[in-house]
């Protein structure tokens, strides 16, 4: 049933474009005409938050944080062998896939430390990309309150995650 979701959504927005009189194929290109430029404004955001969190993982600084935050996540709940993906999460979104790739392949695709790994994968966002890429194309720059707001709710959801994991 899930095959034909992005076929029906085309019709759909064909006869519905058809039935309001809208060139469809001319709103597309300029659509497209406008995702350029945003795109060179953006990369530069996008090149700094990568670049900083290779820097960090090569360095070994998450290893190093990680190691030293390990006693207080298991205390919440938290598998110590989770502790460098939830530091990372929230900076990247394909060094998150990579280690969660490395924990299944090391702990297997139905144990509890893989579940919960793709339980706070789901739950989760990379809110530095997500704050970077949304923050260089408005006029709001003021992050005080929303980073250190969205980062515990990620903590929060990753203890829930763990507990469901656990008890299921």
């Amino acid at each position: 049933m899930s095959v034909f979701i992005l076929p029906i959504l085309f019709i759909f927005v064909f006869a519905y474009s058809y039935r309001k009189k809208v060139n469809t194929y001319q709103t597309f290109i300029s659509g497209a005409k406008g995702a350029i430029p945003l795109a060179i404004d953006i990369f530069p955001y996008i090149a700094t938050i990568m670049i900083a969190v290779s820097l960090l993982q090569l360095s070994g600084v998450t290893a190093f944080i990680s190691n030293l935050l390990s006693p207080v996540f298991v205390m919440l709940g938290i598998p110590k062998e989770l502790c460098e993906f939830i530091i990372l999460r929230p900076f990247t979104g394909s060094g998150s896939l990579a280690i969660i790739k490395d924990i299944i392949s090391t702990y297997g695709a139905d144990s509890y430390i893989t579940r919960s790994a793709c339980c706070v994968m789901g739950c989760s966002e990379t809110i530095f990309y997500v704050a970077t890429v949304y923050t260089s194309q408005t006029k709001i720059k003021k992050l005080l309150y929303a980073i250190p707001i969205a980062l515990f709710v990620s903590l929060v959801g990753a203890i829930v995650s763990c507990l469901l994991c656990k008890i299921m």
